[in-house]
């Protein structure tokens, strides 16, 4: 075939397009509806309240007043699961949502009863703290009355000293949550304070980000919160503060955060590989922001979350059962499985089994799904307290209930798998192009306008000459010939290809 006879094959032919980019991530799947219906009748109405007044996403609502209950009733009973064994009642909640969604607003409401529980415990402590103060005082002048009184003969010191008896104890500290501890501070308010206490962030990059969270301390942070979730006793030997041990204490956790910086710390190995991800029940809901018009709050909406902080409260000040003669020390009851609920479980157990070998759906999620049982019987065993603190065990009703939320947690782990397996070089790159996309106006851009101009992330050129082979590669970004950019000559220029291009 003559070039002659090509070229005219190929005038003839039609013109062909481009190949269009290609996405550098996945689109996520729509997120799995949070079962707000399992909440109970104390929860659901005042989950739907928040969400009636401030706006926020239901899940964040859901997701707010379930670990409130959590903390309200976890230092009272564990939860008996058919297996033998008698498991605490915590929960670590977190929720991710963008900046905006009004999951401060949510929180806010959710917290208002350990918020007025915290100020009368305070207000309490002022006046117990002067008493102690004046007893240990009185306790060691007599001391000192004492082996004065004793002229140096040992046995009458002694005999002395016994009959003053142990030093007074100081109040316990008033504190039941605390937003961003390290382990060791953790460690300590749980050595003085109340026995039951939440780590509540409704910003948690205060924690993500925080020394708890640091590259030295995490793996000792991630163990130190598996082991609380466990029920373990928490054992400490340090040369300055010598060996402590403190047994029955118990930690609920619900941290809100923003998708880049639970990305952070869900795409984290260590934190997966130690297993603090498999005890996290997260939720991501869809964005609500646009679509909040004004609206007055329904009546009913007010009366509803009255019920659930009275409710909340009554709980919060009831004495908590303590070991014989400890004043932080939690001795909780065991709540069995009903017949029915123990069949149910059973059932579920199994057909988690079945699912998470090779090749199996929730092989992707194995160590949460591990689990998900045990998830499923501690919160059927919140929802049986919040509806009756003096609840004897769990009905099959609140065993179902615990399974679906488990599983819309199961779900939602699925969903957010894959987007926070991505590497860290993709999330940079994702970054740039938004920027790109959305605050870049110039048709072309050069490698120094990216780590000059660009996001804070890149602001360097290796990081962005990195990013931008990556968009190249996926068709972002197209060479083009040398020329101005913005008022400047470059010699190795781009040209964007815009959405919809």
């Amino acid at each position: 075939m003559s070039h002659d006879t090509v070229r005219s094959i190929i005038a003839a032919a039609p013109e062909m397009k481009a190949e269009p980019p290609r996405p550098l991530m996945r689109e996520l799947p729509p997120a799995d509806p949070f079962p707000i219906g399992e909440l109970g009748n104390l929860l659901a109405p005042a989950a739907l309240a928040i969400n009636d007044r401030v706006q926020a996403p239901l899940a964040i609502c859901g997701q707010s007043v379930l670990a409130a209950a959590t903390l309200a009733v976890q230092g009272h009973a564990n939860v008996a699961l058919p297996t033998g064994h008698a498991k605490p009642l915590s929960g670590y909640f977190v929720t991710v949502a963008a900046t905006g969604e009004r999951k401060s607003s949510a929180d806010q409401e959710a917290l208002w009863p350990v918020r007025q529980r915290e100020n009368a415990l305070r207000e309490a402590s002022a006046g117990e703290r002067l008493d102690f103060e004046n007893a240990e005082t009185a306790w060691k002048k007599a001391r000192e009355a004492a082996v004065k009184k004793a002229k140096g003969d040992r046995a009458r010191i002694k005999e002395a000293l016994d009959a003053l008896g142990p030093p007074p104890l100081p109040p316990v500290e008033p504190i039941l949550t605390c937003p961003e501890p390290t382990y060791e501070g953790a460690c300590k308010l749980l050595a003085v304070g109340w026995p039951s206490v939440g780590i509540f962030a409704a910003e948690g990059g205060q924690f993500i980000g925080g020394h708890g969270m640091a590259d030295d301390a995490k793996l000792r942070t991630a163990a130190g919160l598996s082991a609380l979730w466990d029920g373990a006793p928490i054992k400490r030997v340090r040369a300055l503060d010598g060996f402590t041990v403190l047994p029955g204490r118990r930690v609920a956790m619900h941290l809100m955060t923003q998708p880049d910086v639970a990305a952070i710390w869900f795409g984290d190995r260590l934190l997966v590989e130690q297993g603090l991800m498999s005890r996290v029940l997260l939720t991501a809901p869809e964005s609500t922001i646009g679509t909040r018009t004004w609206r007055e709050a329904k009546g009913e909406s007010d009366a509803a979350v009255k019920r659930y902080g009275a409710r909340l409260l009554e709980i919060l000040e009831r004495s908590l059962p303590l070991s014989e003669g400890k004043k932080n020390e939690l001795a909780p009851r065991t709540l069995p499985l009903v017949p029915p609920a123990r069949r149910l479980w059973i059932g579920f157990h199994d057909y988690v089994e079945h699912r998470l070998g090779t090749g199996g759906e929730l092989e992707p999620v194995h160590g949460l799904a591990n689990k998900l049982p045990e998830h499923a019987a501690r919160l059927a065993a919140v929802l049986t307290l919040v509806e009756d603190i003096e609840a004897g065990e769990v009905s099959a009703g609140e065993m179902a209930a615990g399974i679906a939320l488990a599983q819309h947690y199961a779900a939602e782990a699925m969903r957010l798998f894959g987007a926070n397996c991505v590497s860290s070089e993709l999330r940079e790159a994702q970054k740039l192009l938004t920027w790109l996309q959305t605050s870049w106006t110039e048709p072309c851009v050069s490698l120094p306008d990216i780590y000059r101009r660009g996001p804070n992330s890149i602001r360097e050129k290796t990081s962005a000459h990195r990013a931008v082979t990556i968009l190249l590669d996926h068709g972002w970004l197209v060479p083009a010939p040398a020329g101005e950019v913005d008022g400047t000559f470059r010699r190795e220029v781009w040209r964007i290809v815009r959405q919809g291009q």
